[in-house]
């Protein structure tokens, strides 16, 4: 019976994946031609080919595309080489590219034209606000999680009321607060323009999930190793930095992971404060009455790029816990 039923379901998938791959390459159209996209009876690909240049990189200045192109590949090239390499001097490779990334896609200078970032959007925009996001609100975390296991009562009751608080609205309110109320508390003749309160916002929304992530590694710590610390006479900065925390996100590295795949993904609701990240500018690409009606076409595309983006996210969660799998006691 077993058999039987699994050879029936290889043949369902079989079958189901033929017919997925017939429709989205066999008799896919991928000439930008709207007319032969609607007389054709595959997929329409051309639509992709068509706004490519939108969903990669917003409404930046057409002729200047190569800056957030040349900016994209550095970027997604920081993150391939911190994957592969943790060394000193990735961090300065980090810091370098940073700069260049912000000359590349601000100008000003090098007699680069100046693009201020209401003007960013799409692909970059999204790798932009994750990256920042993450690489600001990880530490953050980790002080609030420390925070929350303090000693001190008033630390830890600031640091339980912010990450329950921030649990518990979700994002959109976070960021609604940020895009509307944040500018009433700024001094008269201050701004801050809307990208940056976007990033605040999920930067601080980030931090409050990490830290649950990090006070679970903090937790499944055994005893006898603060024991083993305090009896070697280290001080709370020494035990916790060279002792309780490395061994914490080792074991926390699942859950850090599932929540910076879920902060990536959650990127696309800054739409409602007028950014337009990778899925918000395919949305608008829709609006074109040229092209109404391959809306399937689109956000498989969008699918495609966001799985491809969280799964590698996913094998180097897997390539670390191998790693502190051979590396603990």
């Amino acid at each position: 019976m077993k058999r039987a039923l699994n050879a029936a379901l290889f043949l369902l998938i079989l079958f189901l994946g033929w017919r997925f791959l017939d429709w989205a390459l066999v008799r896919a159209v991928w000439q930008p031609d709207p007319q032969a996209c609607r007389a054709a009876s595959g997929a329409c690909w051309g639509f992709i080919v068509e706004k490519h240049r939108l969903i990669a990189f917003g409404t930046y200045p057409y002729e200047e595309h190569w800056r957030p192109g040349l900016a994209s590949l550095l970027l997604i090239a920081l993150w391939v080489l911190t994957a592969l390499r943790q060394r000193w001097w990735v961090v300065a490779a980090w810091a370098a590219g940073l700069v260049v990334i912000g000359i590349l896609m601000w100008g000003g200078v090098l007699g680069l034209p100046y693009v201020e970032n209401e003007r960013w959007g799409g692909l970059i925009l999204t790798l932009l606000l994750t990256t920042f996001g993450l690489a600001i609100a990880f530490p953050l975390s980790i002080c609030l999680a420390l925070g929350r296991r303090s000693e001190l009562p008033v630390i830890r009751a600031v640091c339980v009321a912010y990450i329950e608080l921030i649990r518990g609205v979700p994002l959109i309110s976070v960021l609604f607060m940020a895009s509307v109320m944040l500018p009433l508390f700024l001094p008269a003749g201050v701004s801050i323009d809307k990208l940056l309160r976007a990033q605040l916002a999920l930067i601080l929304f980030a931090a409050a999930y990490l830290a649950e992530a990090v006070r679970g590694g903090l937790q499944a710590i055994p005893k006898h190793q603060y024991e083993a610390a305090d009896a070697l006479g280290l001080g709370y900065f020494q035990k916790t930095f060279l002792i309780v925390l490395p061994q914490a996100l080792r074991i926390a590295v699942p859950p850090l992971v599932g929540t910076c795949i879920g902060f990536f993904k959650d990127t696309s609701l800054v739409l409602i404060i007028g950014l337009f990240d990778l899925l918000s500018t395919i949305k608008v690409s829709l609006n074109d009455p040229a092209w109404t009606g391959f809306g399937v076409e689109a956000y498989l595309f969008a699918a495609a790029v966001y799985f491809i983006f969280c799964y590698s996210m996913s094998l180097y969660s897997r390539r670390l816990e191998a790693s502190a799998g051979r590396s603990l006691p």
